[in-house]
């Protein structure tokens, strides 16, 4: 829906320079924008496109004092929170979701399902599931036996949760998500004549997850061997992440895409833990701490630390391995320089 620059800077708390009267009616980024479009600059990286833009408002820090092309500026001391703001007003409603539960979804009549829960086609719940009050189930869903599902949750196409995981409020999942999975356990007996026998060790636990968390696509998240797999409060966990069996990730922390943690890891609150980043198991991280990109982790973590590399390695002796071979070449230099000085210095002697 269309809406002026003027009105929209008031509804997110911005305010504007420029034509106010000027339309919006569509969001894109600095290079791609055109006319009726909002923008933004939050990183300064992406400074000098603000002046060759064709969208019609860049949403700008309190102090930006570049050149715009564009015919507004809306100002905010956070670009790219009030940006997200301006979101709803600028793209199509997400599809409504009636309660209901559709013809073909399969639901035991010993599940209880809150008021005004929706649940999709061709899912399944099964006895004992405890669903609360406004959440979405979409299509093709699974929920085993006795899951409990906070209110307001969302569950997008394709999500697994097996039986006994206990989840809290305001939960969502993206498409293909598995909850509750077994753990990757074996026992490895050597028969006579050297033939080696596996044995699968049961998981018997589950998985715990509090309050506000979302979890990306097709993540796994494995059930305990024995006790509790646990997610706190407000975890955030992106795309394609494995969590193992037993591990546990405190308050606030993130996980992002294609980054493992194997079993019996902890995980402090507020920790960050970037893309690719591979944990052993029975580990100890910090709160506050970070685990870099494509890190491998083999031990311990200090609050606040940050590490990367493989082995992993602190960022100040990451630093210094990088730059020693630049800091060689200088002194090769100072070195040749002083030579060629001594050399000048005895021939004149002479």
């Amino acid at each position: 829906m269309p809406i002026s620059v003027a009105e929209l800077a008031g509804r997110i708390g911005a305010t504007f320079e420029g034509d106010g009267s000027a339309v919006l009616c569509r969001m894109a980024s600095l290079s791609e924008a055109g006319e009726g479009a909002l923008s933004f600059l939050s990183n300064k990286r992406y400074a000098p496109q603000v002046a060759t833009t064709k969208a019609t408002a860049v949403i700008v820090g309190a102090d930006w004092k570049g050149e715009s092309s564009a015919k507004a500026l809306i100002r905010s001391g956070n670009p790219d929170k009030a940006f997200s703001h301006a979101a709803p007003f600028l793209s199509p409603p997400p599809p409504e979701r009636a309660p209901g539960i559709h013809p073909t979804a399969v639901v035991s009549p010993k599940a209880v399902l809150g008021a005004n829960v929706h649940v999709g086609p061709f899912t399944v719940i099964e006895g004992g599931a405890r669903i609360g009050d406004g959440s979405v189930v979409e299509a093709q869903c699974f929920i085993g036996e006795d899951v409990e599902i906070g209110a307001g949750a969302h569950l997008y196409p394709g999500v697994k949760i097996r039986e006994r995981v206990r989840i809290g409020a305001r939960f969502i999942a993206h498409c293909g998500v598995v909850i509750g999975s077994d753990g990757f356990g074996y026992s490895i007996d050597i028969l006579p004549g050297g033939v080696p026998q596996i044995e699968k060790i049961p998981q018997v636990g589950i998985v715990k997850i509090g309050d506000d968390v979302e979890i990306g696509s097709n993540t796994t998240i494995d059930r305990a061997r024995f006790g509790e797999t646990r997610i706190g409060n407000c975890v955030k966990i992106d795309n394609l992440v494995q969590i193992g069996h037993n591990v546990r990730i405190g308050d606030f922390s993130g996980v992002i895409a294609q980054a493992g943690i194997a079993g019996s890891t902890t995980v402090g609150s507020g920790v960050r833990i970037w893309a690719q980043a591979g944990l052993s198991g029975h580990l100890h991280i910090g709160d506050g701490a970070q685990v870099g990109p494509q890190c491998g982790l083999s031990r311990d973590v200090a609050p606040g630390e940050y590490v990367i590399g493989t082995p992993q390695q602190s960022m100040r002796e990451l630093v210094s391995l990088v730059s020693t071979p630049r800091q060689v070449a200088k002194l090769k230099e100072r070195i040749k320089a002083l030579e060629a000085r001594i050399e000048a210095i005895s021939g004149e002697k002479q």
